[in-house]
């Protein structure tokens, strides 16, 4: 026997005063349906749950939710007035006994029950609020972002829990590895239009490429017709009059019918551009101590990074994944070690408290007033890499209307927020680019951008994030901290250091170790390299003696070749000199390539 729909929305429509966000929605959630909701940021994703929920009443239609069934939604903004800790908000609802679903809640979501209310962050509300509906148990879970502010560790006991659960769900989320393994129908927004595919998230991509191309096939055909019935529109009206005035009346309708279609939202028109090129080494660690009170944060922590690696700082919440990269660009003082930052460092900032936004601001204040992006004397322009930008635009780019322009920065989502802050990011050029948790809030398509923008980047990146899939896409190395001061050095992402984790621990791979000591007379071995058995003969010793004075003057000869054709007017005025310096410098690059890989070979071999 079918069981009854837990949801339907019947012809909803809503607006807001301006273009309806739904328009005639109808939808059908079925007992134990786990439903992906996705759409670009501002579709109209947590708007729809919110009716769903019942907490917002549309303009028109009908929601029913049958005689029993129970709907539980995940608060953003948990209201915790009224409850002393956060175990009493959580548990309120609970008959007597049930205390433990909270307890148990509390513990794989990395919250104190016992926390006051007064002094809870931002994001152990989030997870008192989403523990209060996992120890509710309803019968359809409404889940907004539930990731947000979880660790890796905490997101893979939700996971665990979802996927053990009778209940129905529909979840909104940017972590793509989260919606693969959770569900099995998506839910799709675009332009007010609401689909649904029997598919769970893998299936996503391919099917929003689908309906695209076939959206675009349409199109093109209805923009011919319209052509071509222009054409006899103007050539062709004679006899028949009456049989005529019904072409042109459907002429008519059909460009009312193309003036009506929506165009589809652009991606952000994000890009980095690098700052001048920093030396090779870019950041080297050595023996880096850190404790606050009893906590110890690192313990004998080494690390070299150089230019272009991509490192990212796994570990669960409170490890000290901010603190150690405040410590290695200068930030923050380790207690003992040494840290030492190469040559020509530009280093830009993404922070994930969004500490350098203003929310009293409106968008247009934030940029203009900004010291990196001020133009002298001008009050509606940017400096954007180097070139004035009127503000209006700059804003358009980051997908941002001209009426957002002057609304407060707090006024915003939390995926607008990010964008308006990779907006002032991407302004100025860069080298360094540190990113903590850029991912919170992002759609899966200005993910998607961000991913190839760091991809084609020149500079370094380092990266604090809990998106696993993300951190598989851009990492190429990947720092776990684990706890109790240890921190070890990975090849790879997130895959690559599950697996090589999973081997150490097996015994069936060589011990990973937190970051290798100098062992050369300038320069230390690279991170993660293993002693080889074979010693070095006396003239591989040598040679790896006099190998830093090699580099070292092939760098500073590199340099000056650089400074000659620096001169924009050296090919004009001396052609054969622009081409003898040009094959110097890359016969000079070519060896520093090629003794710099020589020393890395020897140096490892020499342990």
């Amino acid at each position: 026997m079918a069981r009854a729909p837990l949801l339907q929305l019947s012809g909803i429509s809503l607006g807001f005063g301006g273009n309806p966000v739904f328009d005639g929605l109808d939808l059908v959630i079925q007992p134990s349906d786990r439903v992906a909701l996705v759409g670009r940021n501002g579709s109209g994703k947590s708007t729809l749950m919110k009716v769903m929920a019942g907490l917002i009443e549309p303009d028109a239609g009908l929601r029913v939710v049958p005689p029993g069934v129970t709907i539980g939604y995940m608060e953003q903004e948990p209201v915790l007035t009224g409850y002393a800790t956060l175990g009493d908000y959580a548990a309120e609802g609970l008959e007597a006994g049930e205390e433990w679903r909270v307890e148990a809640a509390a513990e794989g979501l990395k919250f104190r029950p016992e926390a006051e209310t007064a002094k809870a962050s931002g994001g152990e509300r989030r997870r008192a609020a989403l523990a209060r509906l996992l120890a509710r148990a309803p019968e359809l879970m409404l889940l907004d972002e539930p990731t947000n502010h979880l660790d890796i560790e905490a997101i893979a006991w939700l996971e665990r829990f979802l996927t053990e659960t009778r209940a129905g769900y529909v979840l909104i989320s940017h972590d793509r590895a989260f919606l693969r393994a959770l569900t099995r129908a998506t839910l799709w927004i675009d332009r007010g239009q609401v689909r649904r595919q029997e598919r769970g998230f893998a299936g996503f991509e391919d099917w929003r490429e689908e309906v695209w191309a076939a959206e675009d096939d349409a199109r093109h055909k209805l923009d011919r017709k319209i052509r071509a019935e222009a054409r006899w529109a103007v050539e062709g009206i004679s006899a028949r009059r009456k049989r005529n005035q019904g072409r042109l009346r459907a002429l008519q309708d059909m460009r009312a019918e193309r003036a009506s279609q929506i165009r589809r939202q652009g991606t952000a028109a994000m890009a980095l551009e690098s700052g001048g090129t920093s030396g090779k080494m870019v950041i080297e660690a050595k023996g880096l101590e850190k404790r606050f009170g009893d906590k110890v944060i690192l313990s004998g922590f080494d690390l070299r990074v150089q230019r272009g690696d991509r490192v990212a700082f796994v570990g669960p919440n409170g490890v000290g994944k901010t603190t150690l990269l405040k410590m290695l660009t200068g930030e923050e003082a380790p207690d003992a070690g040494t840290v030492r930052l190469g040559t020509n460092l530009e280093i830009a900032v993404f922070d994930q408290a969004r500490a350098t936004l203003d929310l009293s601001m409106t968008l247009w204040d934030g940029l203009v007033n900004d010291p990196d992006m001020r133009v002298s004397g001008r009050a509606d322009q940017v400096m954007v890499r180097g070139q004035p930008k009127h503000v209006i635009a700059y804003l358009k780019d980051f997908l941002f209307d001209e009426a957002q322009a002057r609304a407060p920065i707090g006024s915003l989502s939390g995926g607008e927020r990010a964008r308006l802050l990779l907006a002032r990011i991407m302004a100025r050029p860069s080298n360094l680019l540190i990113l903590d948790e850029p991912t919170n809030d992002l759609d899966v398509e200005t993910l998607d951008l961000l991913q190839d923008i760091l991809g084609e980047y020149d500079g370094t990146v380092l990266l604090v994030s809990h998106d696993r899939d993300f951190i598989d896409r851009v990492a190429s190395t990947t720092v776990a901290m684990e706890g109790d001061g240890r921190a070890t050095v990975y090849a790879g992402g997130w895959s690559d250091y599950q697996s090589q984790r999973a081997e150490r621990l097996a015994g069936t791979g060589a011990p990973a170790v937190a970051a290798p000591r100098p062992a050369g007379k300038d320069r230390p071995a690279p991170a993660g390299a293993r002693p080889a058995a074979a010693a070095l003969t006396f003239t591989e010793r040598h040679r790896l003696e006099e190998l830093p004075g090699v580099i070292a003057r092939l760098e500073a000869e590199i340099a000056r070749l650089t400074e000659v054709l620096a001169d924009p007017n050296l090919f004009a005025t001396a052609p054969a000199r622009f081409n003898k310096a040009s094959a110097a410098l890359v016969e000079r690059q070519q060896a520093l390539a090629a003794a710099e890989e020589e020393w890395m070979t020897l140096e490892e071999r020499a342990g």
